[in-house]
């Protein structure tokens, strides 16, 4: 069954009941609003924007835009790109969308116009959504992507060259299409994040994103009475998917605009939010916040947050040992997934298993895992003290290699790529990229990715394990590791360190004092004291730092200092 069965199902057996918040703490108004089939309510207790809509309206909503889309030709096979930030419009856009038989494309807010006509082209998409913070850069390219397009706008102001949603869709009936739909129709186009060039299209079917949705919500257990605080991008398959966990029992999410500790605090407090899904930079800010007394947890109704949950990098240990005793109260659990795989929960920790705070975790509801080796073999855990003489097993019963996963939710195929498809797609298995080691008791650790591996003087380096060890100096904000060149070790290992304000004046030595506690060969060579810059899903785009402090990079440099 598709996922937009559960959005019917909810308008009606919860009808009046809230679906969807949104909040923007950073635009002050004098009147709260919500919608309520169609008609406007307005109060003057809110000076911040607060918009909601019930689980009927979401449905109507949906129902308008599928009508509309049937009215100018558009069904199955054709393709809706949309590009906006997070709003009360996204999600019946994109399930009007699903239930009109076509095909979703969400596009990153990142995107700049070179980058959207990319990927409109790519994946040959029909019609682009998008809202006011994109109208320069539609325009930028609108006299080539135009003909043959359709250009709808959501928001005030439509520029001339584009149609107002508004006034294409209030005349569309409310009434279901009822378009029928299969688990093995196309669904969804999903970009990967475009951190090594310009990003692949990943097409997903209906099967794919329900049984995403339910993984999810067989993790977190979620019900009918909790409340999802949703901050990270709806274009990313993470955000999307742990909200739609929520859609499946008809409980309420919050859409947030603003990720400071304060905002974040106040929107859990105000709208009761059970469980909150953060981004490891976030999570850094609202520890660093409570430590410094600018975040103080008895101004805040906090006794109903259950469960914190973080995916899409990498987590230090130490953060999470640092939450845990702030909030001994909290559930946590680990997601890792990749937009191949509709997004998180294909590997998790559980939050049974915080004894293996660290990992990864175990194969997700409905996952296979594996690793293979460089030729493709698949690799067993020895048994403890067994050794192994490919490098690959360990004396304490670990082996690593390349991880690989298979479950219902996997793409595909790379969209009009059949040549990426058969390199990443192997016997119904994809090969992830990334490089995990898997100890006795079957639990994942992720290493690194497989190209980001630092090669210096024959000996392979991971910068993950040297992120996280580094991670839990107190003087560090955040960190990436990189290889630069050399010319007589080919890469020096190199530490890219953001400092918290208060220690700006941590020096190159006191880093070096504290790296003893690595391996020698695992010490960084070079410390680069310098924002780490990361992407909207919080991941490190390690591709810029190489830019920035490559050979090229590093003469530019030194020539300005």
């Amino acid at each position: 069954m598709p996922i937009t069965d559960y959005l019917r199902r909810n308008a009606t057996m919860f009808g009046d009941e809230v679906a969807l918040v949104e909040v923007n703490p950073e635009v002050k108004e004098r009147r709260r609003v919500t919608w309520r089939d169609y008609d406007l309510i307005e109060s003057t207790d809110a000076d911040y924007y607060r918009h909601e809509i019930t689980w009927r309206v979401f449905d109507e909503k949906a129902n308008r835009f599928a009508n509309f889309l049937a009215s100018r030709g558009i069904g199955k096979g054709d393709k809706v790109a949309i590009l906006l930030m997070n709003c009360l419009e996204w999600l019946p856009i994109y399930f009007g969308v699903l239930k009109s038989g076509a095909i979703a494309v969400p596009f990153n807010f990142r995107y700049a116009s070179e980058e959207i006509k990319y990927c409109i082209e790519l994946a040959q998409v029909d019609m682009l959504v998008f809202g006011p913070e994109f109208i320069g850069r539609v325009e930028a390219i609108e006299p080539e992507i135009a003909p043959g397009r359709l250009l709808i706008y959501v928001g005030n102001d439509c520029p001339s060259f584009a149609e107002d949603y508004r006034d294409v869709t209030a005349d569309c009936s409310s009434r279901d299409p009822q378009i029928p739909l299969s688990d093995d129709d196309d669904a969804a186009i999903y970009f990967s994040s475009g951190t090594t060039g310009f990003p692949k299209a990943i097409l997903h079917n209906h099967q794919s994103i329900l049984h995403a949705a339910k993984c999810e919500q067989a993790h977190h257990g979620q019900t009918h009475d909790d409340v999802f605080l949703c901050i990270p991008p709806l274009y990313h398959t993470g955000a999307k998917i742990h909200l739609l966990g929520h859609l499946i029992v008809g409980s309420k999410s919050v859409l947030l605009r603003g990720v400071s500790p304060q905002t974040i605090f106040q929107t859990i407090s105000s709208e009761g939010c059970t469980i909150c899904w953060l981004l490891v930079p976030w999570a850094q800010d609202i520890l660093l916040a409570i430590e410094e007394g600018r975040l103080k947890l008895e101004d805040y109704k906090l006794d109903q947050w259950r469960l914190m949950h973080i995916g899409a990098q990498p987590v230090p240990k130490s953060l999470v040992a640092k939450w845990l005793e702030i909030f001994p109260h909290h559930q946590y659990d680990t997601n890792y997934g990749l937009s191949e795989g509709m997004g998180p929960g294909s590997v998790h920790l559980g939050v049974e298993n915080i004894h293996k705070v660290g990992a990864i975790g175990i194969p997700g509801y409905g996952w296979e895992a594996k690793l293979i080796d460089g030729e493709g073999n698949v690799l067993e855990n020895p048994a403890a003290g067994a050794g192994g003489s490919d490098g690959a097993a360990a004396a304490d019963g670990s082996v690593t290699g390349e991880l690989c996963l298979k479950g219902p939710a996997l793409m595909t195929c790379y969209y009009n790529n059949p040549k990426a498809t058969a390199e990443t797609m192997v016997d119904g298995w994809l090969l992830t990229g990334d490089i995990a080691r898997r100890d006795a008791d079957g639990f994942y650790w992720l290493v690194d990715r497989k190209k980001d591996v630092v090669i210096s003087g024959g000996e392979n380096i991971y910068p993950v394990e040297i992120e996280n060890f580094l991670s839990a100096n107190p003087a560090i904000k955040d960190v990436a590791v990189i290889g630069t060149p050399d010319s007589r070790l080919g890469e020096l290992c190199t530490a890219i360190i953001e400092l918290k304000p208060e220690f700006a004046d941590t020096t190159e030595e006191q880093i070096n004092q504290f790296c003893l506690g690595l391996p020698r060969y695992k010490r960084p060579r070079k410390i680069i004291f310098a924002p780490v810059p990361r992407n909207a899903t919080g991941k490190i785009e390690k591709p810029v730092l190489r830019k920035r402090y490559g050979a090229e990079g590093l003469v530019a440099l030194e020539n300005e200092s």
